[in-house]
């Protein structure tokens, strides 16, 4: 789960809600392609769950998820700042396959991608596995991920097991061409940190923050 800084919201969104009886469900179809766009761009082009590429022609790839939910929170429903970006979620495939924000439903979550303080980049690691938990140990936190968004389902695991995997050789084979050279080690840390927190023609790249959190400890212990 990366951490998302909300833009201005798009025109459109904001002339469509000082309409009477302006709802979600009748948003007009440019309208809410403006705003997938827009969410879109703000995440880097991946999901606000799961953090999995999303394709710049979203539709039909694309959900634009209420963090509150629209039945629990009916005031909400237009506000841009409870509107997030999220992949389908594997809709229409068994309960156990979905995740994100189709598993996710009228669930409440406490981990907030839009938070800051703290950030909820600070509150997942990642194994070898590429198995994404609470780095606290949080049973809350855990739950989250496990129960009501599914990112532990085995095809997320894989995808963040080739990134960590990727990164891990990278990093060996740079150790190894370093060996008594530790300050360029550490420079190479550092660019490889910076490429994996930069977005590259406007896109971050997918499960970006497994490789964040390896070069992070990486950089900590050296």
């Amino acid at each position: 789960m990366k951490q998302i800084t909300k833009l201005q919201e798009p025109n459109s969104l904001l002339q469509h809600r000082a309409q009477q009886f302006a709802h979600f469900d009748n948003i007009p179809n440019v309208t809410k392609e403006e705003l997938k766009q827009n969410l879109l761009s703000e995440q880097g082009h991946i999901c606000c769950y799961c953090m999995r590429r999303i394709p710049e022609k979203s539709s039909p790839y694309m959900k634009v998820e209420h963090f509150k939910c629209q039945d629990h929170f009916q005031d909400l429903q237009l506000d841009y700042k409870n509107l997030l970006g999220a992949c389908t979620g594997n809709e229409g495939h068994p309960k156990k396959l979905q995740t994100c924000d189709t598993q996710k439903a009228n669930e409440a979550l406490t981990i907030n991608p839009l938070n800051t303080n703290p950030s909820c980049e600070t509150l997942f690691k990642f194994n070898s596995e590429g198995e994404m938990s609470s780095i606290s140990d949080d049973e809350t936190i855990d739950k989250q991920i496990n129960a009501i968004l599914n990112l532990n389902m085995q095809s997320l695991k894989d995808a963040r097991k080739e990134v960590y995997y990727v990164v891990q050789e990278r990093v060996r084979a740079e150790s190894k061409r370093t060996k008594k050279d530790k300050p360029a080690f550490l420079r190479f840390l550092n660019q490889e940190l910076q490429m994996w927190q930069s977005k590259t023609d406007g896109k971050f790249r997918p499960y970006c923050l497994v490789a964040v959190y390896y070069l992070t400890k990486k950089l900590r212990s050296n």
